[in-house]
């Protein structure tokens, strides 16, 4: 599905009403058939290697996420959800870095008016995947429910100059009503989407294939499940990051992954060739080889394999990215500049040490830890507290590490790129 950038601009017309559909939307009466095949089988001749990829990637994310100790997970999930939302939105061609969401998560918006929506597309981003990582969804995210509301939620958090897109003509600009199926035709770059009155019908089929699969399956059908969700094009706008959100829930249920590691970085650092995989994805089948469904299987299974590949490599990057002797390193070696400089008391790096390896700290710790007095422990918590490196939720509740976007270039180098100091 060719998209530069994502659904920013489709192209909106507004549907002669036909009957069995509400007033003002037309229905083609298309059959579902045109979207299959839902999934790549595992008798298919084209299933070669997408097994072993899903035993491989399975493997590889429970023992990253087995590798650290809890308050460090939680730690690095605040961080990857910020960093999960900058890399979609820049599949969508909006640049708000980590550290400005970051800001925005504080309320510390910018004064430029583009600049403080971008923040706040972000911030709602976030939002709506913590929602998500906290067990918000009570039905599978390929369910009909869960992708409205997922869009519901993300765009009710929109400002309104992001709730509008325009016509052809550029004449009329049309809301964006949340959660709620588009009414109008769309074309997304070489891909015309069915009717918008046939939307109900292919979101339906779309939940029943994919709302109960086995484990395999599941995690195999990840991919066909974000194309196919694409194709059918649900809403006027936002159906990328959507997509991504759903793709996350699905792996954060298949996987276990404790979002520990994002998807939509892979993506976005090969988007040239997810897109052609998109793009491939929407023709239908070649020759008699090539399943036996409308659209092709064997683009199907190559955008899987991508998929499951870019999955992989993501999880080895953050495992060998936060191994903890080689984070140890980094964070000691800024924690001794931050002494030198008289930013920080002597001995604090020794308390960001130890909760690397022990996830949370009782204040009550600290002066046997460093071997010194009460008032100095609490002179050195003060500081890191202060410097944004350890957070607590009370002044008496126990210390824990956290990841600060504006750290991640020296505390976990190729994350997301450098930014300047500027607003």
């Amino acid at each position: 599905m060719s998209r530069k950038p994502t659904d920013k601009k489709p192209d909106i017309s507004r549907g002669v009403p036909r009957r069995g559909t509400k007033a003002g939307t037309r229905d083609d009466e298309e059959s579902i058939g045109l979207m299959e095949p839902m999934l790549v089988s595992e008798t298919s001749r084209h299933w070669r290697g997408i097994g072993d990829l899903v035993v491989e990637l399975a493997t590889q994310s429970a023992a990253f996420k087995a590798s650290l100790p809890p308050g460090v997970a939680d730690a690095l999930a605040t961080l990857v959800r910020a960093m999960n939302c900058y890399y979609s939105n820049l599949i969508e061609g909006h640049n708000t870095h980590p550290v400005d969401i970051e800001r925005a998560l504080k309320n510390d918006y910018s004064s430029n008016t583009k600049k403080r929506n971008l923040q706040l597309e972000a911030k709602a981003h976030i939002a709506v995947q913590s929602w998500i990582d906290s067990g918000g969804l009570t039905e599978p995210a390929t369910s009909e429910a869960s992708i409205q509301e997922i869009h519901r939620r993300f765009c009710e958090l929109l400002p309104a100059a992001l709730l509008k897109v325009k016509s052809p003509s550029g004449e009329q600009e049309i809301a964006i009503v949340p959660g709620v199926w588009r009414d109008r035709d769309v074309v997304v770059g070489q891909h015309r989407a069915i009717s918008p009155g046939a939307v109900p019908r292919f979101m339906a089929r779309f939940a029943a294939a994919y709302g109960r699969l086995g484990k395999v399956e599941a995690i195999a059908g990840i991919a066909a499940a974000h194309h196919r969700l694409l194709w059918v094009h649900p809403f006027l706008d936002g159906n990328g990051r959507v997509a991504r959100l759903m793709s996350h829930a699905m792996l954060r249920v298949a996987l276990d992954t404790g979002s520990l590691w994002s998807i939509s970085r892979g993506l976005a650092r090969n988007e040239a060739d997810y897109k052609r995989h998109l793009a491939a994805c929407d023709l239908t089948r070649r020759n008699d080889l090539d399943g036996r469904g409308n659209l092709s299987e064997e683009a199907l299974t190559e955008f899987s394999r991508f998929f499951l590949e870019i999955a992989r490599d993501q999880v080895r990057f953050m495992r060998e990215l936060v191994e903890p002797d080689r984070l140890k390193l980094r964070i000691g070696q800024w924690a001794q500049q931050e002494i030198k400089n008289d930013r920080l008391p002597q001995k604090s790096g020794l308390v960001l040490e130890a909760l690397l390896y022990r996830g949370e700290l009782p204040r009550a710790e600290v002066p046997e830890l460093l071997s010194v007095g009460d008032r100095q422990a609490r002179r050195i918590t003060s500081a890191l507290l202060e410097a944004g490196v350890v957070v607590s939720e009370t002044p008496k509740s126990d210390l824990k590490l956290t990841f600060p976007a504006r750290l991640a270039g020296r505390w976990m180098p190729g994350l997301f790129p450098e930014k300047p100091d500027e607003r």
